[in-house]
């Protein structure tokens, strides 16, 4: 998908994320924007504050993860699972799965109510490339991973770390930082920030993505 503008507003964002998706996933996101939405008046998901702008802050700010993917990989030709690193509520990685229902998907989460809450989702949406690693990734068996992705996990330097055994030279890591992003590459040691640089998020013209080269 070529460079666009920034992503402004509600319908912006939905119509953003629904470009990338047949009618079958746009009927799943949907549906798990008001299993998110509900779940989140009985657990912490997201901020009070973003249920309003659920759609252009969490769903879409997910979706464009895929800009930085060779689209061809999004078949049949992914040389790997795609892993999401402490994905709370499945951001980004439900999103991902739904999106991509041909690419596996792994969620790994460690709380128990949100790992409870991401099989109940996996199973009404029917995601049958969706798996839940419900544990420490410290614990989770190693695979080669075709994508990390992780949107508050841990610290650049821990994260790598951590990864490091679903890691190879062709892994590609998509890390949404926020606003920190620029500030905690330049905090990294100096190896990793070689093999980094920051991509500007369409959600927010302050935010960046780190991103593998």
């Amino acid at each position: 998908m070529s460079e666009r503008r920034r992503i402004a507003g509600e319908a912006d964002a939905r119509a953003y994320v629904e470009s990338w998706a047949d009618d079958r996933a746009v009927g799943r996101l949907h549906e798990y924007a008001g299993l998110l939405l509900a779940e989140n008046q009985q657990q912490n998901l997201i901020s009070k504050p973003s249920e309003e702008q659920l759609w252009e802050r969490h769903i879409a700010d997910s979706a464009q993860l895929l800009e930085h993917v060779p689209r061809e990989t999004y078949g049949d030709g992914a040389p790997g699972p795609w892993l999401d690193l402490g994905t709370g509520p499945g951001l980004p990685g439900l999103v991902i799965a739904i999106l991509c229902p041909k690419i596996d998907v792994v969620l790994v989460e460690s709380r128990g109510r949100r790992v409870e809450f991401l099989e109940d989702c996996v199973t009404r949406l029917g995601l049958k490339n969706c798996r839940i690693e419900g544990q420490r990734l410290e614990r989770v068996s190693p695979f080669e991973s075709w994508v990390i992705s992780a949107r508050a996990f841990a610290s650049l330097d821990k994260l790598i770390a951590l990864s490091a055994p679903f890691s190879t030279k062709r892994t590609r890591y998509l890390l949404p930082k926020g606003r920190s992003a620029e500030h905690e590459l330049s905090q990294a040691k100096p190896a990793i920030r070689k093999m980094f640089h920051v991509k500007h998020s369409l959600t927010d013209d302050e935010a960046g993505i780190i991103v593998s080269k």
